[in-house]
């Protein structure tokens, strides 16, 4: 016995239903809150001293050293960066960064040694650290870049810095000195950006801030010289200008 074509028509219809509900009850995936972060800037000094100015003995010889900052000494610097982060809401995040920072170091006249000048080469500046903070982001709706602030502290190590010491006039070289041994330096920073969307879960990012390198460890062989102190007041600090890309994953 054949059923009623009205009946038949439900069922069909309830066939239907009971094939796309399970579709259509599965809920979108959510975005994931990780993402990763990767930069490349300069990394300009603000202030601070490779070496502070004393007066001592060197090889015997009445002795002057001249301030040298980290600008002379080192010029404009390269920074890479990369790491990641978590959002905790739609305008904070927490982040985590390694930095590497590199700098070649240029020939400079660092004083007077008896009758003749003397000159220093310093080695290469090399740093990595790693960086933790907070994001914030501006409350704007209806743009598509987003502004933000952030605040990071951290610790980094320091490459052993040598200075190779000449004096010309006098037809001399000191070996390469140990002037500032390997150091874990506290490091701070506060920066302020724009991220602008290129790509679907890709962002464009520019930021730029300041940031504080703590002091180096210095060595003993310049004690009872009168030249200790030219090892005082090495802290850091710089003005880092970034640009890079942000995935975020899904």
């Amino acid at each position: 016995m054949r059923a009623p074509r009205p009946v038949c028509s439900i069922l069909f219809l309830l066939l239907l239903l009971g094939v796309s509900s399970p579709a259509a009850a599965q809920p979108q995936a959510a975005e994931s809150h990780w993402f990763l972060d990767l930069g490349a800037g300069i990394n300009p000094s603000i202030n601070g001293n490779v070496n502070s100015g004393a007066i001592g003995t060197l090889n015997g010889q009445a002795t002057a050293i001249l301030p040298q900052s980290y600008g002379d000494v080192y010029g404009t610097g390269i920074e890479f960066r990369f790491g990641g982060g978590y959002t905790l809401d739609r305008l904070s995040e927490l982040r985590g960064m390694f930095i590497y920072q590199s700098a070649d170091a240029n020939l400079v006249r660092l004083g007077d040694i008896g009758a003749s000048s003397l000159y220093g080469q310093y080695s290469d500046y090399k740093s990595f650290a790693l960086d933790v903070g907070y994001r914030r982001y501006a409350p704007l709706s209806g743009h598509d870049f987003r502004l933000y602030g952030e605040a990071t502290i951290g610790i980094g190590s320091i490459s052993r810095i040598n200075v190779l010491l000449a004096a010309p006039q006098s037809n001399v070289i000191f070996n390469n000195t140990d002037f500032y041994d390997g150091t874990a330096a506290f490091t701070w920073s506060f920066g302020a950006g724009v991220l602008f969307p290129i790509a679907d879960q890709l962002d464009f990012n520019v930021q730029m801030g300041i940031r504080h390198v703590g002091g180096l460890a210095d060595v003993d062989q310049l004690q009872g010289t009168g030249l200790a102190d030219i090892n005082n007041d090495s802290a850091r600090l710089t003005f880092p200008i970034v640009v890079g890309v942000r995935y975020r994953f899904k």
